[in-house]
């Protein structure tokens, strides 16, 4: 695994999937390509669908050294197919690598650590000559209850026209597409509407979740592919400069979370996602910030189960508008926004979607960027609002293209700035610079502290320091009617790139502004964010 190697030289090592390979002794800090293999064995002539779930960062999948996919970005899923796969021994090949060059404009030394390999999990299917590619569940209410769009997506790999019969079962009622003629070699899409009658509405409160069936069959009522998707009955809106769900205001209380632990990296196993959450359920959290990409869906998952609301956002942070004329940039982020927003759009525990966080918005030409991505989401999926974070304060450009107003400050940490007076001054720049009405939340604020590190002094980088600090924000933020959300940076401490001495170089190489460490051990600040979140 090295770059001054040819393949045949390079060392070679059993790495479980999914994993970093920065958990191998050897690889701990190893940077550039690696390649996995995999021998299949099939029985019968027959067509393979492989799922990616996450692979860091830029993908080349071969099966018997024929190229299949190519993928860039550590964070959403890909698929490769293989059709009429003979029966015998088969290898599939990918070649990954999560190295910092010019052809990669997202993955950059940053505040957070670009980790290798096959970080999410993979899997096989064996397909026909059609399949369900994806659902899209779209509900609405009415004056009498709940209705709901859905959309159904189907593939064909085969040289022939085909006719199908879709039906399935949501919510104790019956969907019935009709017959539905799927051309060669073609993607199709079919629609149904209706109307549902005794469904729970999803909720912080009562997160109701409903299994959405859908049956892909041939002429004679044999089923070719079938799909299965949780799905929840509820509605966003922002209106009065407040955020709704189901006509409810809500105050989002929570943190931004990385994923990333002390023993297992950015491959994270169920147990360490319920972990996670159980921590902030107990401190009183509602609510989860995805920074800085997409999550894991089945992280996604527990959040639609227990009722956590949760911001998820593109993977762009902290990018300077010299970085955002890497002429890679307007498409992989492209591509990042629509496979987040498909490959995500059924959890109804996410009902904020977000952009480029902390970059270029502060420039006319960053602001031609913002503008053709929150159109691009838009497009994608009109049922949710839309923010970015912008730490710009009075010279921020973009609030009038956005629905939710969003403010990363640090007051008592990179200043001396009161956290009240500050929250009351960002307002007033959001209102003058096309946010007024809006909604606003403080979308990051905290301050650094090593685990274990107390002084009676109180100095910086003191867990009483830290501690202090999050108290005063939460005083003035809770305080405030028009505040609708706040994210407290950050859940847990994450390791940070070192490649790159700067002003993003840290000591211990983490950024250590969690209320937890990187294996979780709780700082003196999880009691202070439990007397805050807990009692309200």
């Amino acid at each position: 695994m090295s770059e001054d190697r040819t393949e045949q030289d390079a060392p070679v090592y059993q790495l479980p999937v999914p994993g970093c390979w920065e958990q191998h002794p050897n690889l701990a800090s190893y940077r550039g390509r690696g390649v996995y293999r995999k021998s299949i064995h099939t029985s019968q002539k027959t067509s393979l669908r492989f799922v990616f779930k996450g692979v860091s960062h830029t993908a080349d999948v071969s099966f018997d050294g024929i190229p299949v996919a190519h993928h860039y970005n550590a964070y959403t899923a890909f698929a490769a197919i293989v059709k009429d796969v003979d029966p015998g021994d088969h290898v599939l090949k990918v070649e990954v690598d999560n190295g910092f060059h010019e052809g990669s404009s997202l993955h950059v030394h940053n505040d957070y650590y670009t980790y290798g390999g096959l970080i999410r999990p993979v899997s096989v299917e064996e397909i026909g000559d059609a399949f369900i590619d994806r659902i899209e569940f779209e509900p609405r209410r009415n004056d009498t209850g709940w209705e709901a769009d859905i959309r159904l997506h189907l593939c064909s790999i085969t040289d022939t026209d085909q006719e199908f019969r879709v039906t399935g079962s949501v919510a104790g009622q019956s969907l019935d597409f009709g017959l539905v003629q799927l051309p060669a070699g073609q993607s199709l899409s079919v629609s149904h509407s209706m109307a549902f009658s005794g469904v729970e509405a999803w909720s912080h409160e009562n997160p109701a979740l409903y299994n959405l069936e859908v049956q892909l069959e041939d002429p004679d009522g044999g089923v070719i592919d079938d799909l299965i998707e949780r799905v929840g009955f509820r509605v966003i809106s922002t209106s009065n400069g407040k955020i709704q769900v189901n006509g409810k205001d809500v105050v989002l209380k929570g943190f931004n979370r990385h994923e990333d632990h002390g023993s297992v990296g950015a491959s994270f196993s169920l147990n360490l996602m319920v972990q996670d959450l159980d921590l902030m359920a107990d401190m009183g959290c509602n609510s989860v910030r995805t920074s800085h990409y997409p999550n894991d869906e089945r992280f996604l998952d527990l959040c639609d189960e227990r009722g956590f609301y949760v911001w998820e956002e593109n993977h762009a942070r902290g990018l300077t508008l010299e970085q955002m004329r890497n002429p890679n940039f307007i498409q992989q982020c492209e591509d990042v926004n629509r496979e987040m927003v498909t490959q995500h759009y059924n959890h109804p525990s996410i009902i904020i979607w977000a952009i480029l966080n902390e970059c270029a918005s502060h420039t006319e030409e960053g602001r031609v960027h913002y503008q053709r991505q929150l159109e691009q989401i838009r497009s994608l999926d009109g049922s949710r609002p839309l923010t970015f974070a912008s730490h710009h304060r009075e010279r921020e450009l973009c609030f009038d293209l956005a629905d939710i107003v969003s403010f990363n400050l640090y007051p008592g940490w990179y200043g001396p700035e009161d956290a009240g007076e500050l929250c009351d001054k960002a307002r007033g720049w959001a209102d003058a610079a096309g946010g007024l009405g809006k909604p606003m939340i403080m979308s990051e604020f905290g301050a650094d502290a090593v685990y274990g590190y107390r002084m009676p002094s109180r100095v910086k980088g003191t867990e009483e320091r830290q501690a202090d600090i999050i108290d005063e924000n939460l005083t003035a933020y809770q305080s405030r009617h028009f505040i609708s959300g706040m994210f407290i940076w950050q859940f847990c401490d994450c390791r940070v790139t070192e490649e790159k001495v700067g002003p993003l170089w840290r000591v211990t190489t983490q950024n250590i502004k969690g209320v937890v460490d990187m294996y979780r051990r709780p700082k003196l600040a999880y009691e202070v964010v439990k007397r805050h979140f807990g009692d309200k």
